[in-house]
């Protein structure tokens, strides 16, 4: 989320290895995930744990004292337990910790690394520490060192994807525990000892499979359950697979799935034909799409992709979808691709192509298999296209226009599949519905699958129909946020109830939101489906009632847009993006970075030979020079932008930099230059039909009079000001106008002209406004 410190894997029993219950609410970002409920297996695992971190480190067997956190490594391949494992590990000794318990995780569905600065501000988050929205690097890792040291807390880093991303968020000070996760050893990482997942014991996945079929249907045979474990080599996703494949099927024996697995490994072997025909149809009427758990067996072969991915246990499948396999070694079944957003995307292909991954285990695969060859064809597509959503994460509404099938349908479509396995329900928010993530073993077989079986022109019109479906709800959020009304025409499922809801819908969704951003420029280009979702998304986010709380975010998202700008050399949109980022600075009180983003703003509207962008850039930067309290260079700066605005012709502009330059000239006592300006903007406003901003103007004028000792003509100006009060029926700036009048009579000593005025603005204004008479 986009931010990706609550990973729905963590929740689970045994983290990415099989399906969970929606919890009542959903952590805060940077908080540790509930405890896995039904945790079974991995005593050994967690006492040698629990040992190591009592353990002497090196530096107190040579006598020194230790100067950094004690760090725990629990390493396995994707779907082992290694998220479960950490967490229950945290929450174990949680007493021991009175700092508190963190998460992160380290690396985007996809694989690619979360950015160091980007985790550090989740966590800070998460322990109530405020930093500036436009922190950088540097000053966020020193601030989250700060807030660690001698705190006593556990974090959880998961999905480490190289000992950097971990040694950057590693405190100084001793106290804490650091408990990470990731595929294998972390070079780099001093006096550290993995604990590495192999499959479990028998009598623990005879305990899983208990747990999820039903003990009395595992002790009817209790020899078939034994070897369905051991088919599934002791694999902890593997074994839920199957268990969610079982449960879906009460009339199937164990021994019968036992059968089908082995039958179905064996046929993977041999020629791949088409299964797409085979057992029952999918329903697709009247916008039902249903998973078809109870006609097919799961044992015809696959396409030749999934079958090479099982078959040598190498990343096979992405040598062919354009991308060489090399030695990246990625976590939980994700891609390392550490080159930024879109680097190495396949021509011609909606599904980006990422460096080599982490291959799931063959048993792994071969249980994907199963519970895969049991989908009918719709769901199967579904399925597959789900490895376009942003983040690993869908709801409803993504799965409907990836499907194009009806919303309704879409959620029964979701649970379903949740129900075989394949998704994993997130914590539910509020009254939102339910998310869910695709696990990250599953990404790699997915992937493949959708490479060999869709065509790319299919997979691309999903992603846009994805893309679209999520600006028509930032439209709508942000209506329902700035209280427009809502065009007659919308669909209901596209509505927001009430602020509250379209509120709380856009913090929750923002992770998400962020990587469609990202997914939507992946290729380089800032398209017109990829502009306007940017453009809804910083609407939105500019609605927000709680925008502060979101300005990382906007900085982020800028920033995007504004690195895509760069490697294309698209100015224009450059200069938009520095004008943003430099009005958030502005925000942040960072003025000096803000003058140097406008000034780079300035180069490249006048580069892209864009006029609107290159006065707003000249305005930005007189504002700026104005809150460094030089307005000598405000006004020269203003003065530029008016002849831009006179040259262009447009008169609203130069109506209000007339009268910005008329108030700095006021302020700096150059009452001639101050006249000139703001009867220049009277006149401006006349041409516009503006009579309350005339009227504005000429009171201002009268005001400079005053000032500069020419009472009478002020007297006259007033009245002027105060016609064009009345004909715009202004009766406050009408009652404003009459004060001055009474303060410009009181200095011409004409008392009972003034009491006069002040007498018709008492029936103006509320009393609170009427200044009192100071008593003699």
């Amino acid at each position: 989320m986009a931010e990706h410190v609550l990973d729905a894997d963590a929740s689970a029993a045994a983290s990415d290895d099989g399906p969970r219950e929606p919890a009542s609410q959903t952590p805060a970002h940077g908080t540790l995930p509930p405890g896995p409920p039904g945790f079974v297996g991995r005593r050994r695992e967690l006492g040698e744990l629990r040992a190591d971190i009592d353990r002497p480190g090196l530096a107190a067997l040579r006598g020194q004292t230790p100067d950094g956190s004690r760090v725990l490594l629990v390493a396995g391949r994707p779907g082992s337990g290694r998220t479960a494992l950490a967490v229950r590990l945290a929450h174990d000794v949680a007493d021991r910790y009175p700092g508190g318990q963190f998460y992160v995780r380290l690396s985007e569905n996809d694989g690619r690394p979360v950015p160091p600065e980007q985790s550090a501000r989740a966590l800070l988050r998460a322990m109530d520490v405020e930093v500036e929205p436009a922190a950088e690097h540097e000053e966020l890792l020193a601030a989250l060192r700060t807030a660690l040291n001698g705190r006593k807390a556990v974090l959880v880093l998961d999905d480490v994807v190289d000992s950097r991303q971990l040694l950057d968020l590693m405190p100084k000070g001793s106290g804490n525990l650091l408990v990470a996760t990731a595929e294998g050893p972390l070079p780099g990482v001093h006096d550290v000892r993995p604990c590495t997942l192999g499959g479990l014991d028998p009598v623990a996945c005879v305990d899983l499979l208990a747990e999820a079929v039903g003990r009395v249907r595992i002790t009817n045979d209790p020899r078939a359950a034994e070897g369905l474990a051991q088919e599934c080599g002791g694999h902890p996703a593997a074994l839920r697979l199957v268990a969610a494949w079982l449960a879906a099927h009460p009339r199937t024996s164990v021994a019968e799935a036992t059968r089908r697995l082995r039958a179905g490994a064996a046929e993977a072997a041999g020629p791949a034909t088409p299964t797409a025909s085979e057992g029952g149809a999918a329903t697709r009427g009247n916008g039902t799409l249903r998973a078809d758990v109870g006609h097919r067996t799961g044992s015809g072969p696959l396409p030749e992709s999934l079958r090479g991915l099982a078959a040598d246990g190498q990343a096979r499948v992405l040598r062919r979808a354009g991308t060489p396999a090399g030695p990246t070694r990625k976590a939980d079944g994700d891609t390392g691709d550490a080159d930024g957003p879109g680097a190495g995307e396949r021509k011609g292909s909606a599904t980006p192509a990422a460096t080599a991954r982490a291959t799931p285990a063959p048993e792994l695969l071969r249980a994907f298999r199963f519970v895969y060859g049991a989908l009918s064809p719709a769901v199967a597509r579904m399925l597959r296209l789900l490895a376009l959503a942003p983040s690993g994460l869908t709801d409803a509404q993504t799965a409907s226009a990836l499907g194009g099938c009806s919303v309704e349908a879409a959620q029964a479509t979701l649970a379903d599949l949740a129900g075989c396995g394949l998704l994993h329900p997130e914590p539910v928010v509020g009254d939102l519905p339910v998310q869910y993530r695709v696990p990250g073993w599953l990404t790699p077989p997915l992937r493949a699958l959708l490479d060999s079986t869709d065509k790319p022109s299919e997979t691309q019109l999903a992603r846009a129909r994805m893309l679209e479906r999520t600006v028509r709800l930032l439209h709508a959020c942000r209506m329902r946020l700035e209280g427009e009304t809502e065009p007659d025409g919308l669909p209901t499922s596209l509505r927001f109830p009430s602020r509250p809801v379209a509120a709380g819908w856009l913090r929750a969704r923002l992770p998400v939101l962020l990587a469609a951003a990202r997914l939507a420029v992946a290729d380089g280009e800032l398209d017109t489906l990829a502009r306007r979702l940017m453009a809804a998304l910083v609407r939105a986010l500019a609605a927000d009632p709680d925008g502060g709380a979101t300005a990382p975010e906007r900085y982020r998202l800028h920033h995007l847009v504004l690195d895509v700008a760069e490697r294309r050399g698209l100015h224009r949109e450059k200069a938009a993006a520095l004008l943003n980022i430099g009005d958030l600075d502005v925000e942040a009180a960072r003025p000096l970075d803000a003058l140097d983003r406008y000034r780079g703003a300035l180069v490249a509207s006048r580069e892209a030979y864009d006029g609107d962008a290159e006065g707003r850039a000249l305005e930005a930067i007189a504002g700026t020079y104005l809150e460094l309290d030089d307005p000598q260079r405000a006004s020269d700066w203003y003065g530029r932008a008016l002849a831009l605005r006179q040259a262009r012709g447009e008169l609203i502009h130069q109506a209000r930099l007339h009268s910005r330059l008329g108030a700095l000239f006021t302020y700096a006592a150059h009452y001639g230059n101050a006249l000139r300006e703001w009867r220049a903007a009277a006149a401006a406003h006349r041409r516009l039909k503006d009579l309350p901003a005339q009227a504005r103007a000429l009171s201002e004028v009268a005001r400079v009079q005053e000032y500069a000792g020419h009472p009478e003509d002020a007297l006259r100006t007033c009245r002027d000001a105060l016609y064009w009060a009345r004909q715009a029926g202004e009766r406050r700036l009408e009652g404003a106008v009459l004060l001055r009048m009474a303060d410009t009579l009181d200095r011409l000593g004409d008392p009972a002209g003034a009491r006069l005025q002040r007498a018709a603005a008492r029936l103006l204004l509320p009393a609170e406004e009427i200044p009192q008479p100071e008593e003699d």
